[in-house]
């Protein structure tokens, strides 16, 4: 039996109402507080092609300005001691998709052997998970763009790209994707505007600053001065001509309010030190870059510096702590939430930079094979020499030099013109036996 007066009765009713309506759009705002929260990041990787190490603003170029990459550093993590495993372009780019080593994913060269078909190659992409298979199972579109060796954008599991891979089109290593960048970067962004609430995965890897070095008029007059060789003012112009489409890749999430939850990592594919009428060549030398730079051992090939801007979650800064584009794929799937495959050997960055930059890792191997493949199955026999970083030391153990073993101090000589393999034999052999112990490939040189 109600004993309240109807008027009370309704009150009540309305109380009701009103407490229940409240709790409903608190739910509703938690819910989507916790959707948005749940959201992994998108992901933009920023690759540049032939660039050395050195070649940049905030690495201390005094010539080449790069004011935007030079911006992106200082909202970012980075590691200036960086490393690519090998020097050479199609090996390193397969390195950041799959986050395996050239001996692991066995893409070791640019080129098959003689006489044999390319497409030939294409099974070890489609043998393997990367970075845009991995990341569809957490809802990823994603877009290729650039330079891409492994055929159809849609071998390596992106759903959208631009390059084709098709050899009867000139499809050896972008095709239309090497547009990017020299022609505008409409198809990136395109892709970006279209992506919706799902998150994306950007592989931006334009043809810059690679040859053919043929910057916008603009840029190269501002290089050209006497006594500088033409050749040189050209390579210079080219960096800035690169870090002015990244201001606009970086510009577009800005404009689009995606910056705040996106993941840009930056790294070359590997390094390049332009020839000049004054290089020091070995007799038959007939590459546009100088010796120990590109298809190197040497830091001139294979050292880039290493970028994460994730604003909110990776804090910036320096730091000293030995990185690698192995570790790329480990630290893109950390972030979308996922675990890196058994197989990959590289770490976590963030868990680095988390750490003030203390890393548990104690040194950093790679390897050097032959610009052709000898044997599309067997990486050992296309291998030329392997390297590795531990603290201020490199050992370099070559199987195509006589000189054989190589020891250097890279905090006292970083572009390695000492060698100190005779003076302190006992570091150097064991930074040998650490190789053995990492992959033993062949064990002695020829």
């Amino acid at each position: 039996m109600n004993l309240l007066p109807a008027r009370y009765e309704s009150r009540s009713r309305k109380v009701v109402w009103l407490i229940l309506s409240s709790l409903s759009v608190l739910a509703a705002c938690l819910m989507q507080s916790a959707s948005a929260d749940a959201r992994p990041p998108n992901v933009v990787m920023i690759i540049s092609d032939d660039q050395a190490w050195t070649d940049f603003g905030f690495m201390g170029h005094k010539v080449i300005r790069t004011p935007h990459l030079d911006k992106f550093a200082k909202q970012s993590a980075v590691f200036p001691r960086g490393y690519v495993p090998g020097s050479l372009c199609r090996p390193s780019l397969m390195t950041m998709v799959t986050g395996l080593y050239p001996h692991q994913h066995k893409i070791v060269g640019n080129d098959p052997p003689r006489g044999t078909d390319r497409r030939l190659m294409l099974k070890h992409i489609r043998r393997l998970p990367t970075l845009p298979k991995l990341l569809a199972a957490k809802g990823y579109v994603s877009h290729q763009s650039g330079k891409w060796w492994e055929g159809n954008y849609r071998e390596g599991g992106f759903t959208a790209g631009m390059t084709h891979g098709d050899p009867k089109r000139r499809g050896r290593h972008g095709d239309e994707g090497l547009k990017i960048g020299r022609q505008g970067m409409q198809p990136v962004f395109d892709f970006i505007d279209s992506a919706g609430e799902k998150p994306f995965f950007v592989w931006y890897a334009p043809f810059l600053p690679h040859t053919p070095h043929t910057p916008p008029k603009r840029l190269l007059d501002k290089y050209r001065q006497q006594g500088r060789p033409l050749a040189l003012a050209r390579y210079y112009a080219m960096c800035e001509w690169f870090d002015e489409t990244c201001g606009q890749l970086l510009g577009h999430l800005d404009k689009k309010k995606l910056a705040e939850n996106t993941l840009v990592v930056f790294v070359t594919d590997n390094g390049w030190i332009q020839r000049t009428p004054a290089t020091k060549v070995p007799d038959g030398w007939r590459y546009q870059f100088a010796p120990k730079s590109k298809q190197s051992p040497n830091e001139g090939g294979i050292r880039t510096p290493i970028m994460l801007r994730w604003p909110g979650k990776i804090k910036p800064g320096r730091y000293d702590a030995l990185a690698g584009s192995i570790d790329l794929a480990p630290t893109i799937l950390a972030a979308a939430g996922l675990k890196p495959t058994k197989e990959m050997p590289g770490i976590n960055l963030m868990d680095v930079v988390k750490a003030g930059g203390k890393s548990q890792r104690k040194a950093l191997y790679g390897e050097i094979f032959a610009h052709d493949v000898a044997d599309i199955d067997r990486p050992a026999a296309s291998l030329q020499s392997k390297w590795c970083v531990e603290g201020k030391w490199k050992v370099i153990y070559s199987f195509k030099h006589a000189k054989g073993l190589e020891l250097y101090d890279l905090q006292a000589d970083p572009h390695e013109t000492k060698d100190l393999a005779l003076k302190q034999p006992e570091i150097a052999v064991r930074l040998v036996n650490q190789i053995h112990r990492w992959w033993p490939g062949r064990l002695a040189p020829k």
